[in-house]
């Protein structure tokens, strides 16, 4: 039997790698060992994924947090390293751009293990940001590379990593749509809080918002003035971006929630009427729910939405934010009946798991 080493850390990991592992449980041989470097260590924030998505419990828990990116990744990279040398894996393993993502597959990478990086390709083009920096490495680090669009794949082949000697390059779709086709009719109402008939639902965590005490300041303000003026706003916040605010004495004046599982998030997207965030997962899942999104960055790695007029990009703007929001409100910017399928059929997993049964 084949063996591979599956590393996560943080919230949207999670969600993939629960489509991952459920195609592996379902219809491979392949023996998963589920590694978390503890990257999110909030229980709602990884416990309850785990619990509630029916994640393997993990081989191993690196509880590696709450430090700056030199000292985690050095920290998970020396960890990594001893457990794929003592479970020797066909493969490693490693969803997206976090900082467990790098780890892994530099740890794998410095023992000559196979590296599969799932969600291969993606670019926002802004190198100042450590997502961007880790899923370059990661990819030209990965021997097996899964793009969950043409453009992704497009970005890879201007690298040089398409047709690069014992690399494989495959466009299968976005395995979190998998997560939401698999999960959906799963979702739960929240008991625990009180939610409007129409609200916008937001989140906001980025360190490139919540290192920056006015860009912060002007998001803030720009959620409660559509939440005072003419839609009610959710804010799911992030216990990082909590603490901060109340560094900087910032009391939100809007519905301020913890964050939820991934069964009430669900709930809460479809409930929705549209979303603001500066999160990346949280992006594709407002479109694979229909919903329009404002992003609150100046560049997104899919850009495949924008394209698209689904998303879009206020940066933090308080007049771009509010007068965006106003017009996907009074529904002069709305979804057409069906969305593009631009990011596959929603069995991404399945075709991951058949190319890499097929070599390693």
């Amino acid at each position: 039997m084949k063996k591979i080493v599956t590393i996560v850390g943080a919230r949207p990991q999670f969600i993939k790698a629960a489509s991952f592992s459920h195609y592996i449980r379902e219809h491979s041989n392949i023996q998963e060992l589920v590694v978390h470097t503890g990257q999110h260590y909030d229980k709602n924030l990884s416990e309850i994924f785990f619990n509630e998505l029916s994640i393997p419990k993990p081989y191993s828990n690196l509880n590696i947090n709450n430090k700056s990116h030199g000292s985690m990744t050095g920290e998970m990279l020396i960890k990594c390293e001893k457990i794929i040398i003592k479970t020797r894996p066909d493969a490693v393993v490693v969803f997206g751009d976090t900082n467990s993502t790098l780890a892994g597959a530099l740890a794998a990478s410095k023992l000559n293990a196979k590296v599969a990086h799932i969600e291969a390709g993606l670019r926002s083009f802004n190198f100042t940001m450590p997502e961007e920096q880790n899923r370059i490495v990661t990819d030209h680090l990965s021997q097996l590379l899964y793009c969950p669009t043409n453009i992704s794949y497009g970005n890879l082949q201007n690298e040089g990593l398409v047709g690069r000697k014992d690399t494989s390059v495959q466009v299968v779709g976005d395995i979190m749509k998998d997560s939401v086709r698999l999960f959906k009719k799963y979702s739960q109402k929240p008991t625990d809080i009180s939610i409007p008939n129409k609200y916008c639902l937001a989140t906001l965590h980025r360190a490139e918002n919540t290192n920056h005490p006015e860009k912060l300041r002007r998001l803030v303000q720009s959620l409660e003035i559509i939440h005072s003026d003419f839609l009610p706003v959710i804010l799911c916040l992030h216990p990082r971006t909590r603490k901060i605010l109340s560094e900087l004495a910032i009391t939100p004046q809007v519905h301020v929630i913890d964050p939820v599982s991934y069964f009430k998030m669900q709930f809460l997207l479809e409930k929705s009427d549209f979303v603001i965030t500066d999160s990346g997962g949280l992006q594709k899942e407002a479109y694979f729910h229909e919903k329009m999104c404002i992003t609150l960055r100046e560049e997104t790695e899919w850009t495949e939405l924008i394209e698209n007029k689904v998303n879009f990009l206020s940066g933090s703007s308080i007049e771009e934010t509010v007068n965006l929001a106003k017009l996907i409100f009074s529904k002069k910017i709305s979804f057409e009946a069906k969305p593009l399928q631009i990011y596959g059929d929603g069995y991404a997993g399945q075709k991951i798991i058949q190319h890499i049964e097929k070599n390693i």
